[in-house]
């Protein structure tokens, strides 16, 4: 059974067109097409695809729901509750646009076939996927990252084959962030990172160094900050380590 966070390898007709929630995606050549379960997705998902000849037909998945971490903090001074300053604002503006841009690729290539790794050899969990912070009574947005802790300069490797939609360097929360295009909107996100190895265009291969751990950007201490989107969904890059790397 599909999970929230989940995402699952489909095989269809060749080229047919998939809509789910809204979001379209074409099947490849093979028919082979990734479909993902947002964090916070409904009891049930439906599906609908259309071949090249024009027949559809739809089907309605169940998805299990998740309990996710919540915690409270009261009696924080207001300075510790996200307030920005226009200065700080400004730069928020232009690392969004920045970033709008390497989420906007979108590779038709099916890079991911032979599964996923973790992008780090050895180190330790600390902030699970979907994680939630209520300060001050105010609810947080959830946390849609996996937190794992490392030494700085520990390499970060690519977690399945790929092309770097965006390395930056100099963004306000990430600080230094590459992003990775899997395929058909699959993009994986390294954030806080000490230095950067790749460029953006480039090809990279499963187990290939793409930069080294860090604690840049807004971080409280050395450690890599692994996310996962497909479209506009935000999925759990732990369940994607436990792929069958067949079809």
């Amino acid at each position: 059974m599909q999970q929230q966070g989940g995402a699952v390898r489909c095989r269809t007709h060749p080229n047919s067109s998939v809509e789910i929630g809204g979001v379209k995606v074409k099947a490849d050549s093979e028919g082979q097409v990734i479909i993902g379960f947002d964090r916070d997705a409904p009891a049930f998902e439906n599906i609908n695809v259309v071949t090249p000849e024009g027949m559809s037909t739809s089907i309605q998945i169940p998805i299990k729901p998740r309990e996710y971490v919540v915690s409270r903090i009261d009696g924080l001074p207001p300075s510790q509750v996200s307030t920005f300053t226009e200065k700080q604002l400004v730069r928020i503006r232009a690392s969004s646009a920045r970033k709008k841009t390497g989420f906007a690729s979108r590779e038709q290539t099916l890079w991911f076939k032979d599964g996923f790794d973790y992008p780090l050899k050895q180190f330790t969990k600390t902030s699970p996927f979907g994680a939630q912070r209520i300060l001050n009574g105010v609810t947080k947005k959830p946390h849609y990252g996996v937190d794992i802790a490392a030494p700085v300069g520990t390499p970060i490797y690519a977690p399945a084959d790929g092309v770097i939609s965006m390395a930056d360097d100099d963004l306000y929360f990430e600080g230094a962030m590459v992003l990775i295009d899997h395929g058909q909107g699959l993009i994986s996100m390294y954030l806080h990172m000490n230095t950067i190895d790749v460029k953006p265009g480039q090809e990279v291969k499963r187990g290939e160094k793409i930069g080294e751990v860090g604690s840049k950007g807004r971080s409280t201490g050395p450690h890599l900050c692994w996310r996962l989107k497909w479209r506009n969904r935000h999925l759990d890059p732990e369940l994607l380590t436990r792929w069958p790397t067949d079809d």
